[in-house]
């Protein structure tokens, strides 16, 4: 299977990516919209037409970047509805509040090494619960709103950080293991890219696709555990080049039918056959294993059905 290649790159931003492209009529909802590259996702897709929700836990916030989106687009049509995903009941009251067709979905939200082991009150660690499962309830709540699309995208967040940690499908929430905050961080984001390989795989019959991505190091909340960005300096990104490859997923005519794949700097990424290098690029075999993906959505569908039960 060949590599999707595109013209775009590194230092390509969001904007540049949907020259001449409409969103017009489109349904986005975007997770963490009101920080961050979120909010730059959210700016580019409100500029080309689409109907834009900000799914935020902040409302006072998301309200203030709502009528800047409208302010500077012209786009009355950016709403900010209720969302924390750590919080599966505060999912399932989005998701019964959702009406009509969803044309995409960007998994955006997320937390980044959380210091001490946290636990939801349903008991899942933090990041797993944030990063994930969260996003998978949602996913998977909007799959009728997706299937009604007849052409619908999820855009799945995850980070070159996943290349730290397998899902450790005996220990998901580090009941026997001792806790750190970086094998956890890359466990949810290695998540991230399953739940793309498994949706598609599940729901392509439906015009349902999902793609993952590395947007790349950026200076936002997401670093407020780490002191900062340690990446160097060349290898950092504005908010509107880590946007870009988000917008690409959610956009391009270049993505059409294409899922189960993991993009960074705008193109597909290749498989990794060795130790990767600090700060580098590729997605780890473990990541894209269709085994591993099945088994992940099921371990979950248990996890959401224990919750209901």
């Amino acid at each position: 299977m060949e590599l999707i290649k595109t013209p775009f790159g590194a230092r390509s931003t969001a904007e540049e990516i949907v020259k001449d492209i409409s969103m017009s009529g489109k349904r986005v909802v975007i997770t963490g919209a009101s920080s961050g590259i979120g909010i730059e996702t959210a700016q580019v897709l409100a500029s080309i037409g689409a109907d834009v929700t900000l799914a935020v836990r902040n409302m006072e916030a998301g309200r203030r970047v709502a009528n800047d989106i409208s302010a500077t687009t012209g786009n009355s049509r950016v709403h900010v509805k209720a969302l924390d995903l750590s919080d599966l009941d505060s999912v399932a009251a989005f998701v019964q509040d959702w009406h009509g067709p969803l044309h995409v979905l960007v998994n955006n939200a997320g937390i980044m090494a959380v210091p001490q082991l946290e636990l939801t009150p349903r008991g899942h660690e933090m990041q797993f619960a944030t990063n994930f499962l969260g996003h998978f309830a949602l996913t998977v709540g909007l799959h009728d709103s997706l299937a009604a699309a007849s052409g619908a995208r999820i855009v799945s967040v995850s980070s070159n950080a996943h290349q730290f940690s397998p899902v450790i499908f005996d220990d998901v929430d580090y009941q026997i293991r001792p806790y750190d905050p970086w094998s956890a961080y890359g466990q949810s984001k290695t998540a991230c890219i399953l739940l793309a390989v498994a949706a598609t795989r599940r729901w392509s019959h439906q015009g349902i696709y999902a793609n993952a991505l590395n947007p790349g190091a950026i200076a936002t909340n997401l670093q407020k555990y780490t002191g900062g960005l340690k990446t160097p300096v060349e290898k950092r990104k504005t908010p509107a080049q880590g946007a870009a490859t988000s917008v690409l997923l959610a956009t391009s005519p270049l993505l059409e039918e294409i899922g189960g794949r993991y993009f960074e700097d705008c193109n597909e990424s290749p498989m990794l056959r060795e130790k990767p290098a600090m700060f580098g690029g590729g997605v780890a075999p473990w990541a894209l294993d269709a085994d591993n993906a099945e088994r992940l959505w099921e371990v979950s569908l248990r996890m959401l059905t224990a919750i209901s039960a």
